[in-house]
């Protein structure tokens, strides 16, 4: 009884040994995949930051240029019809002269308003 409980215990012994090799195996397996993913992940925010850079740069582009083709048509306009222009500006400025609040200045000269405090 006492060579079979040593061959079981040497089995085990065995056993446990090929186990801690198996988990071994295994952690650097984990860490290789981790490692993996870790550099994929990487290089799709990398990607997408890039995607999100060139939308951007066109869509500025693109603004620009539409900005620059209606600076070039108000420019058109102005020489074409110059004083339409001039009193576009005037009725633009009148209006939101007379729309604009009162800082409270008075009218009145500094010797009047004197006179009326006496």
């Amino acid at each position: 009884m006492t060579t079979n409980a040593d061959a079981t215990a040497g089995d085990f012994a065995t056993d446990l040994a090929a186990l801690r090799q198996d988990i071994a195996r295994l952690a650097d397996t984990m860490s290789t995949l981790v490692q993996h993913q870790k550099q994929a992940a990487g290089s799709r925010v990398f990607e997408a930051v890039g995607d999100a850079r060139d939308k951007f740069a066109s869509t500025a582009a693109g603004a620009q240029s539409r900005i620059c083709a209606a600076t070039d048509a108000i420019e058109d306009s102005i020489e074409h019809h110059p004083l339409t222009a001039v009193l576009v500006a005037f009725g633009v400025g009148a209006s939101l002269g007379f729309l604009k609040p009162s800082r409270g200045y008075r009218t009145c000269s500094p010797e009047h308003q004197q006179r009326e405090e006496q």
